[in-house]
């Protein structure tokens, strides 16, 4: 390979090289892990690790980026969900993989209509990338921050708000291949020449046979199922603390209602599909949200969970048409275009609007959340 191909073009590519040498074919979990954050060493960072992938210059747009209604919108959600928990003193505001920071600041912004909210908020943001932390710092400039590593270093002993969006979708996954010998989980190796990475196939395993879902028993050949341990754990301790402090927990993600067995593993480069495997850290990883398996695990800890819904019915049902409109009427004709644009985009059923899922999860004395079923009076 020429010494401008796309895999020689990366540093974190002579990363991966070298350790699959050393240890051999890794998974697509720790390939994920590996690409996407991966501290600063001699061979480059992970992507999320340094730089700003976000917005119109970056690699992709998420939905707060898109307009400052989405935000807006989950901030009131935000503020009338503690008055339902009965407006506890304080609450642990928490938000993992929070970008730029652009849905905090929205949120904060709409909820200062609620004075007591804000006064009863400790704002703690889960984010890994020493950028994107300075970047957050700014964009929330005026509020007491508190940043940290992962979930379950988030303190313990009040009730939790936490709001998730597009966070689940970049978790490592497992990747299992249905083959002529059996199940047997996808690895990533290198090449004949070792200037590649390539996927390849594991031994068939009994412990993968007894963990498949019972309608993948009598797979034909090829089938691939993914599999995100991750996203269940931290599902998890996230109920886990709504259950022992009360609480309720908001992810948006774009993702599954039901299992399926298909490959969703993507690499987005400069709102573009990229191959996945070639030039690692340079593209965004991310794979559908598997939301019966996070229902799954909230329910199992013992709290509920509401949803899912599409994203473009969640965020109507929490009145964006009625803030679209009061935006357009003090807008000018360019700014009232764009704001019928964004709501296209957020809403369409053949954009973000049902692609993209909300799921609620809340303590069971608590009420149903707004924009979801099964809402409770208060």
């Amino acid at each position: 390979m020429s010494s401008d191909s796309p895999q020689s073009s990366t540093t974190l590519f002579d990363q991966l090289a070298a350790r699959i040498r050393l240890e051999g074919a890794i998974t697509v979990a720790d390939y994920m892990s590996e690409v996407l954050t991966a501290p600063r060493g001699k061979s480059g960072a992970g992507y999320y690790m340094e730089g700003n992938p976000f917005g119109a210059q970056g690699d992709f747009i998420t939905a707060p980026e898109i307009s400052q209604m989405f935000g807006e919108m989950l901030g009131l959600w935000l503020a009338d969900t503690w008055a339902n928990m009965g407006a506890p003193e304080k609450v642990i505001l928490a938000e993992p993989g929070p970008g730029r920071g652009t849905l905090m600041a929205d949120a904060l912004r709409a909820a200062r209509m609620v004075p007591d909210f804000i006064r009863a908020i400790e704002i703690h943001l889960v984010e890994v990338s020493p950028a994107l932390r300075e970047i957050q710092s700014e964009a929330l400039s005026g509020f007491d921050i508190t940043w940290h590593n992962a979930i379950t270093e988030l303190p313990e002993g009040k009730p939790l708000l936490l709001v998730a969006n597009e966070f689940f979708d970049a978790l490592p996954i497992h990747q299992f291949e249905k083959s002529p010998q059996g199940w047997c989980e996808r690895l990533i190796t290198l090449n004949e020449n070792a200037d590649e990475l390539v996927f390849a196939l594991g031994k068939p395993s009994p412990l993968i046979e007894r963990g498949l879902p019972d309608s993948l028993r009598n797979s034909a050949e090829g089938t691939v199922f993914e599999h995100c341990p991750a996203s269940v754990l931290l599902t998890g301790e996230i109920a886990r603390r709504i259950k022992q402090d009360g609480g309720a927990a908001l992810i948006i993600d774009y993702g599954r209602d039901r299992f399926e067995p298909t490959p969703t593993l993507q690499a987005i480069r400069a709102h573009q599909f990229h191959p996945v495997l070639e030039a690692p850290g340079t593209a965004d990883l991310s794979a559908l949200v598997d939301f019966p398996a996070l229902i799954g695990a909230a329910e199992q800890s013992g709290i509920l969970a509401r949803g899912p819904v599409g994203q473009g019915t969640f965020l109507k049902g929490l009145g964006l048409e009625q803030r679209a409109e009061m935006l357009r009427a003090g807008a000018t004709p360019g700014q009232r275009e764009s704001i019928d644009q964004a709501l296209e985009r957020l809403t369409s059923p053949e954009q973000m609007g049902t692609l993209f899922k909300a799921i609620a999860l809340h303590h069971p004395e608590q009420p149903s959340p707004a924009g979801f079923p099964d809402r409770q009076s208060s």
